[in-house]
């Protein structure tokens, strides 16, 4: 998967938009939101030459999917707790979108 097919992934939900917060790095980083609360559901990045996603997720539950999945990290350079790096390649892509819905529907409020 590429970074376009990712965002496209992410768009998929109601009221989703990507946007490009840094402007200096605006090749690196898209941010993927609620376009009604402007909360983040998404950052998705490169790091050493990885496709990468930063996704929201309940602190129980990404310390479970750390210990189960090696590709899925404590969140590169956002609150360790509540959100989760992924190496998008590695994932299964049925596991990759149900983890995108879940953050999406954690910061819909």
């Amino acid at each position: 998967m590429n970074k376009k097919q990712l965002i496209k992934l992410c768009l998929q939900f109601p009221d989703s938009i990507e946007s490009y917060p840094f402007k200096d790095d605006k090749d690196v980083y898209a941010v993927m939101r609620h376009s009604t609360n402007n909360k983040w559901f998404g950052l998705i990045f490169y790091l050493n030459n990885e496709l990468c996603i930063n996704l929201k997720c309940d602190p129980f539950e990404a310390a479970i999917l750390r210990d189960d999945y090696p590709f899925i990290t404590p969140a590169w350079h956002m609150n360790k707790a509540h959100w989760i790096t992924i190496k998008v390649n590695e994932a299964e892509k049925d596991l990759l979108k149900s983890l995108i819905e879940n953050s999406y529907n954690l910061t819909i409020g």
